[in-house]
């Protein structure tokens, strides 16, 4: 899953980040998980994060170890329905996430 369109104008890093963040929405992730995920140094993944912290796009919790990352609602799309009711065919779905 990728992070909404209107988030994805950013920097590549920051977008891959989010897409990341996005796919472990509810586990979190960890900074090394993080960067095995995200094909980048870790200079520009921790420079990605402290722009996406100070933006408000996620959310960093250190009440257990090890520090966890999460991506904030708002960059989480909807969840679609698999039951047949909404959600779309799966070639709509394609054509959706590919924007044809």
């Amino acid at each position: 899953m990728q992070a909404k369109p209107e988030y994805r104008d950013r920097d590549d890093t920051e977008v891959a980040v989010l897409d990341a963040l996005v796919d472990r929405t509810e586990e979190g992730m960890t900074v090394f998980e993080l960067r095995s995920g995200v094909e980048t140094d870790i200079d520009d993944l921790e420079a990605a994060l402290a722009d996406l912290k100070e933006e408000g796009l996620i959310t960093v919790e250190n009440e257990e170890e090890p520090m966890r990352i999460y991506p904030d609602d708002r960059v989480v799309p909807a969840h679609e329905t698999d039951d047949g009711e909404g959600g779309g065919s799966l070639f709509d779905r394609l054509r959706e996430r590919l924007g044809l």
